[in-house]
């Protein structure tokens, strides 16, 4: 399968799967996250600790509308990485958008195990956002594109800017407020 993989998809193509693959998954969290909220939020924010912050609780309040512009945030951000890859070979933000891509797919794993219950984007992150990741990152150390240095070097990066961006979606959810 690799093989057949690595014959019929080449460079490019692999990194713009990235902005495609991504919005796959986030048309599957757009067309839930609200009607989820409704049906499953209120019991979801009362097993949370009533006395801690908690960024799931902006989320339960989601709109379609709302979480579509949060969507179409990131999607840009994962575009412009997606250029800077494809058209100037600067790696270092493609790989680290792509471990979060990675990383993500357990955050919605753990969800659904947590809650017991199909959480919005569980069955896109295991069966889409999952393997592609792992295939692009082999492929891409597999074909000397980017060394083990610059996966490296692009954790470091996740790790610094990651945080600061889900902070930024965070507080601007505080907006969605329900009256």
């Amino acid at each position: 399968m690799i093989h057949w993989l690595n014959l019929h998809i080449d460079q490019s193509s692999l990194l713009w799967l990235l902005p495609i693959l991504f919005m796959f998954h986030d048309f599957e969290e757009i067309l839930t996250v609200e009607s989820w909220g409704i049906k499953h939020g209120p019991g979801v924010e009362a097993a949370l600790s009533a006395g801690k912050w908690n960024p799931y609780r902006s989320m339960l309040r989601m709109t379609t509308r709302n979480f579509a512009a949060d969507v179409l945030f990131v999607y840009i951000l994962v575009v412009a990485v997606t250029g800077a890859a494809v058209f100037f070979s600067f790696y270092w933000l493609y790989l680290a958008v792509l471990a979060v891509f990675l990383l993500h797919v357990f955050t919605h794993l753990g969800q659904s195990i947590v809650l017991k219950i199909y959480t919005p984007g569980v069955v896109t992150a295991v069966l889409v956002a999952f393997p592609y990741s792992l295939y692009a990152f082999y492929r891409l150390l597999n074909d000397d594109t980017v060394s083990w240095a610059d996966v490296c070097w692009s954790l470091l990066l996740m790790a610094l800017l990651a945080p600061l961006i889900v902070w930024g979606l965070v507080k601007s959810r505080q907006r969605h407020k329900p009256v």
